[in-house]
């Protein structure tokens, strides 16, 4: 910690004459002049001695001072003067400029002696803590955790919050995790850094941005500046993840369809085999039963996923059919998508060897309805998907536009009848869900049965409607004609008939 005018006086008896508010300045080095104008072989932070051997005019003697940026005055006082002059006290303490009394007992190189002595250990401290730091982050970098767990060792070492940008902007590591909000508003910044470093003040904040080539920026955001150890060890920072995500980009690169190619035999028909691959080939994998996880993004999105899934050691993953399939022991889809932009997850839990390929495809099923429907995380058990997972999107659609045809159109009775179903029929509190009145929803629900052509007290048919509604929003035809749909020919289906006929379709080969 840097010698400050306060500490030094206090150790060696200095009485304070003046500028008491500025001792807390800490002491670059200590200067001995007799000059009238000393500021062209000053550089700034010195704390100046003088007995006033060439004091004349106190006020501008002063004002020249701090314009050169001195630390303090100290002034030798028993040689030219018996005590310090009340005319360069008054111009100090107008100026706010920091005036010691050095008693005639105390000589010029003591103090000397005392600032270099505190300089050369704070040197020393910062070379150790250097060192130190750099030890830590190189250990971390050989421990291959991936670039998560360089960026959290970098903001425990220099008391920051840091972050790792691509080079679109978008973050893909911050420590602490709520410091990637600040990514929004780095984003003109990043832009001025081509290559080197970028010093700047945001939000009262002191940023450092060091690019890292192709591969995109490490940003350092402190409370107060950094010191000489802590760039230090942000520039080795900077050189070490720069290796790790270039190896990174190799090495991903290099098991990608290795990694993709045991999902599908996974899938593919395979399981036991590509079980016991994974578990050889990759021995932090999870073993079954697996969660499930399949993420729906942009490249960039997926591939931040994966950086993560790595660094933290979380589960096996590989690109498959556009998405990334992770099987892990435990839920990871909202610590991704809250930690990753841009994706949506679907999840099935408790997958087995044998079932994985049924797994894997509920699982991106339900990242597709997540999409659609513009949320995070979806779990395939909420799905209402038994029976339609079974016959397929095509014949589950094929459905859905035979049996609700009539109702195209007509989003409010589309609407009142999901949510009259969805409460088992219960009028009051359907009609305080929908915000309408009770009589309201009872002419929606009779206005179905009259379009339908059919009662809805049977529960086949509810049955069949909550099934057809289960289909996404916007995917039904809309009816080429109004007024009551013509009937087939031949006589018409009962209830139990239009129930088989979902059975009849999944059982046919073609699907």
């Amino acid at each position: 910690m840097a010698l400050t005018l306060r500490v030094l006086a206090a150790d060696l008896g200095l009485p304070v004459r003046a500028g008491e508010r500025a001792l807390d300045r800490p002491i670059g080095w200590v200067h001995a002049t007799e000059l009238a104008d000393p500021s062209d072989f000053l550089e700034g932070g010195e704390l100046l001695l003088t007995i006033g051997l060439a004091l004349a005019d106190a006020e501008s003697y002063v004002a020249r001072l701090v314009a050169a940026d001195v630390a303090g005055i100290g002034f030798g006082v028993g040689l030219g003067h018996d005590r310090v002059p009340s005319e360069l006290a008054e111009a100090a303490a107008k100026a706010g400029l920091p005036l010691l009394e050095v008693p005639k007992r105390t000589p010029f190189i003591a103090i000397t002696r005392a600032v270099s002595r505190a300089i050369a250990a704070d040197e020393y401290a910062s070379l150790v803590r250097t060192d130190k730091g750099q030890q830590a982050l190189t250990r971390t970098a050989l421990g291959r955790r991936g670039p998560g767990a360089m960026v959290r060792k970098l903001a425990s070492l220099v008391d920051a919050s840091v972050l790792l940008v691509d080079a679109a902007g978008d973050v893909h590591e911050a420590a602490p995790a709520a410091a990637a909000s600040l990514g929004d508003a780095l984003g003109p910044e990043l832009s001025r850094v081509r290559r080197g470093s970028r010093l700047l003040r945001l939000g009262g904040d002191e940023v450092l941005i060091q690019a890292l080539g192709a591969r995109g920026f490490l940003v350092v955001v402190a409370p107060e500046p950094l010191d000489a150890a802590s760039r230090h060890i942000v520039t080795t920072a900077a050189s070490l993840l720069s290796l790790a995500l270039e190896h990174g980009r190799e090495q991903d690169a290099a098991l990608r369809p290795l990694r993709a190619g045991l999902v599908e035999l996974l899938v593919g028909g395979q399981p036991e085999l590509a079980a016991a691959s994974i578990a050889k080939l990759f021995p932090g994998a999870p073993e079954p039963p697996w969660s499930v996880c399949a993420l729906l993004g942009s490249a960039a999105a997926r591939h931040g996923a994966a950086e993560l899934l790595e660094s933290e050691s979380d589960g096996f993953h590989a690109e498959h059919g556009g998405m990334l399939v992770v099987l892990a022991k435990d839920p990871v889809a909202a610590k991704l998508t809250g930690r990753v932009r841009g994706l949506h997850a679907g999840t099935v839990a408790g997958v087995s060897v044998v079932d994985v390929a049924n797994g894997v495809s509920r699982a991106m099923r339900a990242a597709r309805a997540a999409k659609e429907r513009s949320v995070p995380v979806v779990d395939f058990a909420d799905e209402a998907g038994s029976l339609l997972d079974l016959v397929g999107t095509e014949v589950a659609q094929a459905f859905a536009d035979s049996l609700l045809a009539p109702l195209a159109g007509r989003a409010d009775l589309v609407e009142s009848l999901r949510c009259w179903l969805e409460h088992h029929g219960h009028w009051d509190s359907a009609a305080t869900a929908l915000g309408v009145h009770r009589h309201t929803l009872r002419n929606r629900v009779r206005k179905c049965e009259e379009l339908l052509g059919r009662g809805l007290d049977s529960p086949g048919l509810r049955a069949d409607l909550w099934l057809a509604l289960q289909v996404p929003l916007g995917k039904l035809r809309p009816a080429t004609r109004t007024g009551p749909v013509p009937r087939p020919a031949g006589p018409m289906r009962t209830d139990h008939e239009a129930g088989a006929l979902l059975r009849e379709l999944r059982d046919d080969e073609r699907y």
